[in-house]
């Protein structure tokens, strides 16, 4: 009898193991930076990878473009480019980094108005920003904004048609689950369920490769934040980024990372490490947990390995995922180490997990106030 050939664990992504072998790690600016990159185990990406625009939209005061590329690995990225409708460049230019959301089904296009948005990126928005087209909103503001999909989600997310085994029994059982519940998912949420639980592979296979999930994700974001400033209608020396939650800390990561940015926006993503302990580890990615990362310092100290960005930081007081007390230490921990400069704001909100509309205006004066003066 022939035995059943397993399906792939990392299907979609079978060059990515040669990849990062042939590939030395990101070679960071200064020697704190490369401590981040090494300690996330950051590949370097190589020359800057051709774009394709696909189409060219203007709409409400916004001019839309998608793109596309492909990087050395896996599948093509998808990404989208919108600045203020008959704008003359060149512009400051922001990288919107879309959130983890448990919504890897869809990527950046949470963050866009498109002329028909899948409904898991309208129920992203929704739940997640407010209602609000964060990429959208920003070009509005007088910035060229690209918001891409990073590395396992949207246009880069695995193919789990035939999930490997231990995702196929976990998927399994949630499709019994919502038999007997009488729900009908839809494809998206086939695919978020099966890819909630194929995470730990992906981790599981980037710590092999000596690398991390937040290491193949901040690769994505290097690749996009070159290729932002090599638009033609850029200000390359004027250089910003912003995420919420997942995005946040990849907001954060970029800035630690390259000496581009100027302005970072850190939304409902800042805590101490040992205030995780033991009641949250469990709400939170890979995103957020890279193995060995606190031997680098607390997650606050990471802005101090930021050549030249200012962070805006922003804490949701009834956040769901992170304990007050550890949002509060975090906020004294910054105030500490940026004393005497301006490249530190931490703001408190009331209310939950969410990029709420208020904190999108005061993330918004943030970047037009470092970016544009």
């Amino acid at each position: 009898m022939t035995p059943t050939a397993r399906p792939s664990a990392i299907a979609g992504y079978e060059d990515w193991p040669d990849y990062v072998r042939e590939h030395p790690l990101h070679a960071a600016s200064s020697a704190a930076a490369q401590e981040l990159a090494d300690a996330l185990g950051v590949p370097e990406r190589g020359a800057l990878p051709e774009v394709t625009v696909h189409w060219e939209e203007t709409y409400d005061g916004a001019t839309t473009s998608q793109l596309s590329w492909q990087l050395g690995f896996g599948p093509r990225t998808t990404g989208w480019l919108v600045k203020p409708a008959g704008s003359l460049g060149p512009l400051p230019g922001v990288l919107a980094l879309h959130c983890h959301g448990g919504n890897k089904f869809g990527g950046a296009d949470r963050l866009v108005e498109l002329p028909d948005n899948h409904p898991s990126a309208a129920a992203a928005r929704a739940g997640h920003y407010d209602g609000r087209a964060l990429a959208t909103d920003i070009a509005r503001r007088g910035f060229a904004v690209l918001a891409h999909d990073t590395f396992a989600w949207g246009s880069r997310r695995f193919n789990l048609e035939t999930p490997p085994w231990r995702t196929a029994s976990a998927t399994a059982a949630r499709r019994a689950q919502w038999r007997e519940d009488g729900v009908v998912p839809s494809e998206a949420e086939e695919y978020n369920a099966a890819a909630g639980f194929h995470e730990d592979t992906v981790a599981k296979a980037a710590g092999l490769l000596g690398t991390s999930l937040t290491g193949m994700v901040a690769h994505d974001d290097l690749a996009a934040l070159d290729i932002l400033a090599a638009l033609p209608d850029v200000d390359q020396d004027r250089l910003g980024c912003i995420g919420f939650s997942g995005g946040g800390g990849r907001s954060l990561a970029l800035a630690a990372l390259s000496p581009r940015v100027r302005a970072a926006v850190v939304t409902c993503m800042m805590t101490t490490f040992e205030s995780l302990f033991p009641a949250y580890l469990d709400a939170h990615s890979w995103l957020l947990q890279t193995p060995g990362l606190w031997k680098l310092g607390d997650w606050p100290e990471l802005t101090c390995r930021a050549e030249t960005a200012r962070f805006l930081v922003q804490y949701a007081l009834a956040d769901e995922l992170f304990p007050e007390d550890g949002m509060r230490q975090a906020d004294r921990l910054l105030e500490s180490m940026h004393t005497g400069t301006d490249t530190y704001t931490g703001s408190f909100w009331p209310g939950g997990h969410v990029f709420t509309a208020g904190m999108q205006d005061e993330a918004l004066d943030f970047l037009a106030g470092t970016l544009t003066s």
